[in-house]
């Protein structure tokens, strides 16, 4: 069962999905129950952006890198903690980048859910943007600097088009 509450803080929804072991703010999704126990996805209500995927397993890493290069699209990383300040202080940039560059496939991993996986991508920081066209990484970000996130966005973008 998942819940969500939104009293955490004005600007803050923090949904908790029971039995997996972590935390999700901002854009995350979370599964709820419905009325005959059968578990649904619901979207919390502060979420930034429809267009970005929450990735909590490596076969959904898998299917979303194949869907980007069966596609022609660049995927856009995010390797991301749900109690790390910077992170959650770059979501909403981060969904708003989603639904402008929907020509783009974004993507969150959360780094605590899937911590072997996140070593193997050497991650030192969150959070950390990766750019991956074709299944090779083009470039990467590291930090929570909206502008710059923006600037590298728009970049690799315009690299596609």
């Amino acid at each position: 069962m998942g819940q969500c509450w939104s009293k955490v803080s004005p600007k803050t929804t923090v949904c908790n999905a029971e039995n997996s072991g972590f935390h999700f703010l901002q854009f995350f999704k979370c599964p709820k129950r419905n009325k005959k126990g059968k578990q649904q996805q619901a979207l919390c209500p502060e979420v930034a952006s429809k267009n970005v995927h929450l990735i909590t397993t490596k076969q959904s890493w898998e299917e979303k890198l194949e869907e980007a290069t069966r596609d022609g699209k660049i995927l856009v990383a995010n390797f991301s903690a749900p109690w790390s300040a910077p992170c959650k202080s770059i979501a909403p940039t981060y969904g708003e980048l989603a639904d402008k560059y929907n020509s783009l496939i974004f993507l969150t991993v959360d780094v605590d859910a899937l911590a072997e996986f996140s070593n193997s991508w050497e991650i030192s920081a969150t959070p950390t943007f990766f750019f991956i066209k074709e299944g090779k990484q083009v470039d990467k970000f590291v930090g929570a600097d909206n502008v710059e996130l923006k600037k590298k966005i728009a970049a690799v973008a315009a690299s596609k088009a």
